[in-house]
């Protein structure tokens, strides 16, 4: 008799282990047979619970934010982790934070097992060498200093497991977002954001409400920690990049809303700034000119340039 190949042993080992996102769900047993507006209302009814879930984890989700603040303070990194569904949520939450909050691309990164293919579509077998999660953290440059954070709905994926040994090992903080709290990365990361979001409405196709979970808790970390490292003034996008004309208007409104001054005198302010919102906002609201705006900015904080 010939042995199995080793995924399938693999499989059936982690079926043995009971996953919450593997399990069916009672409610769509019958989804194949359901019309289109019985199966859309189910699944707006599902996705009530991921909300409630999340709200469990905000005092851990709180503490992250507080571990990722205190590192990039000293010079370190936050870099996602993950595979499929979980790794193009790192991947997304990444990509947005430098036009959103002018932060540099190397601040917020994002490891994808199978690398940029795996973006747009699937890499057979990427994510089940232990191996290949090392090595893409460890042509990172790891350090101390950084947080690492994988992103992982089942809990048991090797890709993440293997970052997360490795940064453990370079010690580095680590962070687990996972749907299966009792799992490999649960006993792998120093603090562990555990949404049990139930067993999805199509069984195992974790992009549901495991991967919304997922998209809100990453929402959360970014967001808390640009507003807290300075890069938003009252809940305006002050930092925000002018690439194309959308972001310009945008712009120009954030300006006129935060200065109270008209779009006019807005524009007029943001040229003379060179395009920079902050030194812009600071000529506005002190009525002084560019080169004292930027004096008045040098230790970076926004506030204090501003008297506030």
């Amino acid at each position: 008799m010939t042995s199995q190949p080793k995924k399938y042993q693999r499989a059936a080992r982690l079926l043995a282990e009971h996953r919450l996102t593997e399990k069916r769900n009672a409610a769509s047993k019958n989804l194949d047979r359901m019309t289109a507006a019985e199966i859309v209302r189910l699944m707006n009814r599902e996705d009530r619970r991921v909300a409630v879930a999340v709200g469990r984890e905000l005092p851990a989700i709180a503490r992250v934010v507080d571990t990722i603040v205190g590192a990039i303070r000293k010079g370190g990194r936050l870099i996602y982790v993950g595979a499929g569904s979980s790794g193009r949520m790192g991947v997304l939450d990444a990509a947005e934070c430098p036009p959103t909050f002018g932060t540099s691309p190397k601040v917020v990164q994002a490891l994808i097992a199978g690398g940029r293919r795996a973006i747009t579509s699937a890499v057979e077998g990427a994510e089940d060498s232990e191996r290949n999660g090392e090595r893409d953290l460890q042509e990172k440059k790891l350090t101390p200093r950084d947080v690492v954070v994988g992103i992982v709905a089942s809990g048991t994926t090797p890709y993440v497991v293997g970052a997360l040994k490795y940064a453990r090992k370079r010690g580095a903080m680590t962070v687990a977002v996972t749907s299966n709290l009792r799992m490999p990365v649960g006993r792998l990361a120093k603090i562990v954001i555990a949404p049990e979001v139930g067993p999805e409405v199509l069984t195992g196709s974790t992009r549901l409400k495991a991967g919304t979970s997922q998209k809100m808790v990453l929402n959360m970390l970014s967001t808390a920690v640009m507003a807290r490292l300075g890069h938003v003034y009252e809940n305006l996008m002050i930092d925000m990049m002018l690439t194309n004309e959308k972001l310009a208007e945008r712009a120009l409104r954030i300006l006129a809303e935060a200065s109270g001054a008209s779009v006019s005198a807005a524009e007029h302010a943001l040229r003379a700034a060179g395009h920079d919102l902050r030194v812009a906002l600071v000529m506005l609201k002190l009525r002084i000119g560019a080169a004292e705006a930027k004096k008045r900015l040098k230790g970076g904080d926004l506030r204090k340039a501003l008297g506030e």
